[in-house]
């Protein structure tokens, strides 16, 4: 009895008393009942143990609502004008508001890192007035053991879950390298400051500094991106800028599925995401296809068709230009998808976008004029031959060009004024105010001649224009005299060429001026149209075995154009032969479409013997040369097509239309189920219902947020914010609760308990990732950025905090914080993050990717990682625990 210490608490309606022995003190919390402390404490921890649990499903759904308010913020676009040098004139395009690499490691590091910063967040401001103690930091602890979690067992993960022999490797390699120098330097900072500036407590300057170096963090991976320090070359002749901002970003999958926390992606969109990949790698090799031959103002003529001048390869304007293409495929593979619903409206006129056409034309032409300045006669130029202008432009259709050869009698009195390119080829140059001849003793009165001749340029004779010579006779009283040239207008597609016209050989005492050679520039105005299928939905016949796709051409039908078709598999199997269970003969080819021929058909040979309701994805690429590719560029073949429309219409309904608020909620009531393997829906199971009952709460409770689309996503950004920093409070005080009842140390729960139930969301988000992803950016590269913003923004704005509020209370002592098992956990993280990280330069050495390859590498990698995470939970424990001694 001389051992108890006695607790009192006071209620209205009477008192607890409760006693300890020795120092203990009992548990303290403002989530305590009266008289908890009394419950029996095995109770109490499995009661609190649930309840973290149960928290850590509502923070891992308020955390996907949070990353989906992001993903809206970050897609924002904005018009921007830019100069360009071949129009002369300013273009608008619209751009990413966010970059890329600045997004990822702001808001984006932020939503997936959300809990365990707010953890560290709300641990200190409830704790902030209480008297500074060396005690661990359950959020510190909770940081440094989610960064080893992500690195070493969400690499292993990844690495395993790629299907063998296949590799993967990360894209941008150079700002992944970066970052993971800066997540070891980032740790490294904190013994820094904890053991030598400053043992044992942080000072003002120190936690400032913590918090800028995330800033620090954003410009050297936005510098390293950009090429700021480092000029990037070209990879098989892309340009730069498409090669840049390709990798996806992290969002947690985002997929809305009623009824169920995770649900894999159904056959449909699996085939639609595989379509996806395959255009990406078509435009990248026509890009490069084109580069190569040279026929780079090619892509010139096709991005000012679309009023994307500023766009184009090699423009210094341009930004990314293949990504902004991917995503437009991306969006007409949905349309394909969607239409195959709808049934989209069929358009079979034969318009010629002739308008839009012309005006883009018209603009070049204003544009070249202005940059050949008409000829300013002089007193040199005195019985010498000159061209009217150093320059011409013609249309391709106009038939002739008519160019004007004048004769400089005596010193000229005129001034120029900038004449006009017509239809017919004519092009005036300058007035006259008074005449050229007459009684004056400076006039040249002499009969005069000169030669010309054509000269091919990129515009070569009889293809692009006829060869055209002769002499021109001046007589005593002619000073102009005009040449026609013939142009050929042949109906193909090709882009601006270049021939050119000289004076030579003066004869009766005359001379040749400035210009006596002009330049003709030939405009092509041809239409080659726009290439789509009629329907984005087609049925095969299965009596016969053929499926027939029919490809129009619109918008113009001038020149032969050629394009590209292939087949993708969906469900459907597609082999060489219609063997091994093959459901179709996959099909590959070239369309070739004649001067004004408007539709072609594809027939693909089908298997007649397939069972059950199938499909795959025909697509069109690589048109020649100013060819367009229409709104459905890919279209869906089915085969026993029965209700795919309904299903495949239910899944994109899930997967990307926007719901309206009742929607949300309703939605959120609403226990659904899954799709077979075929695609079909299934009835829901026990175990959908089970977690239906579980997520219930949450999902309704979240559901009255507003959705992610409403004001360009900010309202739900702070609104999910807010009800993480809640969620977290919560945790932070049961996790205090549970190490007080279980005698488990703060650390230890930090590293292990809630650094799981924290990163859970973000093991599921990467190993989707590794699997249906091209590359292992959107898997583990963000990771290393993540465990660098988490310790700048989780450790910087708690200290932050702390050393501010002690500033101003001088009553205080100085910000002191625990170091006795700090050191060794963070030395320990260091030391396995970086073999973690070596251990993945050697496999992208070695094998050529850091994830997948052959089953031996990746369980032996695999397995060495979980080895080395085990090995870093074991120290930390046993220091902890003082079996570990300093």
């Amino acid at each position: 009895m001389a051992n108890r210490v006695y607790h009192y608490s006071n209620f209205s309606r009477g008192q607890v008393i409760e006693w300890t022995t020795g120092s203990i003190e009992p548990c303290k919390s403002w989530l305590l009942l009266p008289a908890e402390n009394l419950w029996p404490e095995w109770l109490r921890g499995i009661l609190y143990l649930a309840a973290m649990l149960y928290l850590f499903v509502g923070i891992a759904i308020v955390s996907d609502v949070f990353m989906c308010s992001i993903e809206v913020i970050t897609s924002k676009k904005k018009k921007v004008v830019r100069w360009d040098p071949e129009r002369n004139q300013k273009v608008e395009r619209e751009v990413l508001v966010w970059n890329e690499t600045v997004a990822n490691l702001t808001l984006m590091a932020l939503g997936s890192s959300a809990p365990e910063i707010l953890l560290a967040v709300m641990e200190t401001s409830l704790h902030i007035t209480e008297e500074p103690t060396k005690k661990d930091s359950l959020g510190t602890f909770t940081i440094i053991g989610s960064a080893a979690f992500n690195l070493l067992m969400i690499t292993a993960l990844c690495i395993l879950s790629v299907p063998s022999p296949q590799v993967k490797r990360i894209k941008e390699f150079g700002v992944f390298m970066l970052t993971a120098a800066w997540s070891i330097f980032a740790y490294l900072w904190i013994l820094v400051v904890t053991l030598w500036i400053s043992p044992g407590q942080v000072e003002i300057w120190e936690a400032w500094l913590t918090l800028g170096f995330a800033a620090l963090l954003v410009l050297t991976a936005y510098a390293q991106d950009s090429g700021w320090w480092i000029k990037r070359t070209k990879v098989n002749g892309t340009p730069l800028e498409s090669t840049s901002h390709a990798n996806i970003r992290v969002i947690n999958g985002n997929l809305k599925h009623h009824g169920s926390v995770i649900h894999g992606v159904s056959k449909e969109l699996e085939t639609l995401e595989a379509e996806k990949t395959a255009s990406t790698i078509n435009l990248k090799h026509a890009a490069t296809t084109e580069e190569m031959n040279g026929h780079g103002n090619d892509i010139v003529l096709r991005d000012l068709e679309a009023g994307e001048v500023g766009d184009r390869p090699g423009s210094a304007n341009a930004t990314s230009l293949l990504e902004e293409k991917s995503q437009f495929a991306r969006a007409r593979f949905r349309h394909a998808a969607v239409r195959s619903m709808l049934g989209g409206r069929k358009k079979h006129a034969q318009e010629r976008a002739q308008t839009p056409r012309l005006r883009a034309l018209v603009e070049k032409v204003r544009a070249m004029q202005q940059e050949a300045k008409a000829v300013v006669p002089t007193e040199e130029l005195k019985g010498k031959f000159t061209f009217a202008r150093s320059a011409y432009q013609v249309y391709e259709s106009a038939g002739k060009l008519d160019v004007d050869v004048l004769f400089h009698r005596r010193a000229p009195k005129q001034f120029p004024v900038n004449g006009s390119v017509t239809e017919n080829g004519n092009a005036l140059t300058y007035e006259v105010h008074d005449d050229e001849t007459g009684p004056d003793n400076d006039c040249i009165n002499s009969v005069v001649n000169v030669s010309f001749e054509t000269r091919e340029g990129t515009a070569k004779p009889e293809t692009e224009f006829k060869f055209t010579q002769g002499t021109l006779v001046f007589k005593e009283t002619e000073w102009r005299k005009t040449i026609s040239i013939p142009i050929v207008n042949d109906n193909q597609y090709e882009c601006d060429m270049d021939f050119y016209l000289i004076l030579k050989n003066p004869d009766g005492g005359a001379g040749l001026g400035d210009p006596s050679v002009t330049r003709v520039t030939i405009i092509d105005d041809d239409v080659p149209g726009e290439f789509s299928f009629l329907s984005p939905n087609y049925a095969a016949d299965m009596g016969k075995g053929v499926l027939t796709a029919e490809v129009v051409r619109t918008k113009g039908s001038d020149g032969n154009v050629t394009l590209q078709y292939t087949t993708i598999d969906g469900t459907a199997k597609g082999c060489e032969t219609l063997t091994d269970g093959a459901d179709y003969i996959t099909t590959c080819g070239t369309l070739c479409f004649k001067h004004n021929e408007t539709s072609k058909l594809i027939d693909i040979e089908v298997n007649k013997e397939t069972k059950g309701s199938k499909n795959f994805v025909i697509t069109l690429r690589n048109p020649s040369v100013g060819a367009k590719l229409g709104e459905h560029c890919a279209a869906v073949a089915n085969l026993n097509s029965d209700d795919l429309e309904t299903r495949l219409a239910n899944v994109l309904d899930d997967e990307g239309e926007q719901e309206t608020w009742g929607e949300q909620i309703k939605g959120a009531m609403t226990v659904g189920g899954d799709v077979d393997e075929n695609g079909k829906e299934i009835p829901p199971s026990k175990m959908d219902y089970v977690l239906h009952f579980i997520t219930f709460f949450w999902k309704v409770l979240f559901s009255f947020m507003p959705p992610c689309h409403y004001g360009g996503g900010w309202p739900s950004f702070f609104i999910s914010l807010g009800w993480i920093g809640a969620c977290t409070a919560v945790v932070e005080q049961l996790a205090g609760l549970l190490s007080c009842v279980m005698n488990i140390a703060p650390s230890v729960a930090g590293i292990s308990i809630i650094a799981l139930g924290t990163s859970v969301p973000d093991t599921f988000a990467s190993r989707s990732a590794a699997i249906q992803d091209t590359n292992a950016d959107a898997a583990i590269g963000n990771i290393t950025g993540s465990n660098s913003v988490n310790v700048f923004l989780g450790l910087g704005l708690p200290w932050i905090m702390s050393s501010m509020y002690n500033h101003f209370h001088p009553d205080r002592r100085k910000f002191i914080i625990g170091t006795e098992n700090l050191d060794l956990g963070v030395i320990s993280f260091i030391t396995v993050g970086s073999a973690c990280i070596i251990l993945l330069i050697i496999r992208r050495k070695v094998i050529g990717g850091e994830l997948g390859g052959k089953k031996i590498s990746k369980v032996i990698t695999a397995l060495s990682l979980t080895l080395l995470w085990l090995i870093f939970v074991l120290v930390c424990t046993l220091r902890a625990y003082g079996i570990l001694k300093s």
